[in-house]
């Protein structure tokens, strides 16, 4: 690539505060010029955090504002280790969550009611009479109110990755919603996916054997459960990010987690570790006691980046070494040599004893040797 690249981008809070959170928006757009973002966890501030921190405010989710300038869909894989159980024994094969990575309550406008009164919601279209509805009379002290919205394009670019994902896998395709209770906002999910997959995608996934099914999300998180995975489960926003940590931890380890927003251009990825910044062991860390954290997640998310980066740009010795670089670290772990949290999918917490895991350098170091191992018996390209 010709351009000069900058190099990264800050998304630490305090960063994040002093540009007003512009920083969040231009590694988006970074990442949408460049096609390919690697980004590592951050902190969305609670009440607690803007006060330790002194922020301006309480800023939004940094995922959340550079998939809603993104758009895509997120899907989140888990990475599958011989020797680590599954609390989920029957789940033999992965299942691939594709969280919807735009709008509901991620892009939303939420308030404290501070006492009586009506709350409305009021469209005013363009050509036409305003449509108003009233939501609740409040009385008393008053309560909470949520405010949030998506678009039948970001609906159709959701499905269009859905439906493509599980053809690439040969998968089958389930999306969930609740459309008994939303039977507007939720039916409009189901019947935009109905209309894609009769009209482009049915003749494609017979000829492959394979289907794609709307189910309630109660139904198919029960469904799930006594499956044996192998299939695409495709999630709105809110339930993608709860059933993605629900079916990783089904997986062994919420840190075996592969997580990479793939857009609609079919050309920018963002990839990610699907779990958050770890901030009890940074703590511990601060204090100078031993940590053990896993960083397969976040090893796999520059490994995913960098793949697509080599497929983008033809570049079969960045593709080799990424692919090394995740035979690596599952052939690292198979071999026993892992962190705290896996050794405790092994033995149980109870029976988990010092020498059966490594702290957090150790294990980097492991890897390290590893990879130079493989790599120096890599055939010359």
């Amino acid at each position: 690539m010709s351009q000069k690249i900058k190099a990264g981008y800050d998304l630490g809070m305090e960063n994040r505060d002093a540009t007003d959170d512009k920083v969040t928006v231009e590694a988006a757009e970074a990442t949408r010029r460049y096609n390919v973002g690697i980004k590592c966890a951050t902190i969305t501030p609670d009440e607690n955090r803007v006060k330790e921190f002194k922020l301006k405010q309480m800023w939004r989710s940094p995922n959340g504002t550079i998939r809603n300038i993104l758009g895509g869909t997120v899907f989140r894989e888990a990475i599958i280790c011989k020797n680590i159980p599954r609390l989920v024994p029957g789940w033999v094969k992965p299942i691939i969550i594709g969280r919807h990575a735009h709008g509901d309550q991620y892009k939303a406008t939420d308030f404290v009611v501070p006492g009586p009164g009506r709350l409305e919601m009021k469209f005013t279209p363009k050509t036409g009479e305003p449509m108003n509805f009233v939501v609740h009379d409040f009385e008393g002290s008053g309560g909470v109110a949520l405010g949030m919205y998506n678009t039948d394009s970001s609906i159709r670019d959701f499905a269009h990755s859905s439906f493509q994902m599980g053809l690439v896998k040969g998968w089958p395709l389930y999306l969930s919603t609740k459309n008994t209770i939303l039977k507007k906002y939720d039916g409009r999910f189901k019947d935009i996916f109905q209309e894609i997959y009769e009209k482009e995608y049915r003749s494609k996934f017979e000829q492959k054997g394979i289907w794609y099914e709307h189910r309630l999300i109660d139904d198919m998180v029960a469904q799930a459960m006594k499956s044996d995975g192998g299939f695409i489960w495709a999630c709105k926003n809110y339930d993608g990010d709860v059933q993605s940590d629900s079916v990783a931890q089904g997986y062994g380890s919420l840190g075996m987690m592969t997580s990479v927003l793939i857009c609609p251009d079919g050309r920018t990825v963002e990839s990610e570790a699907a779990h958050g910044t770890v901030t009890r062991h940074y703590r511990q860390h601060q204090q100078g006691k031993e940590t053990s954290t896993n960083p397969i997640a976040s090893i796999f998310a520059w490994s995913r980046g960098l793949l697509h980066r080599a497929k983008l740009d033809d570049n079969a010795e960045l593709r080799v070494f990424a692919e090394a670089l995740e035979v690596v670290c599952i052939e690292t772990i198979e071999a026993g040599f892992m962190t705290k949290d896996l050794a405790i999918c092994v033995k149980g917490m109870a029976d988990t004893k010092r020498s059966d895991y490594l702290n957090t350098f150790e294990f980097l170091d492991k890897l390290s040797e590893n990879l130079k191992i493989k790599m120096s018996n890599q055939p010359k390209l």
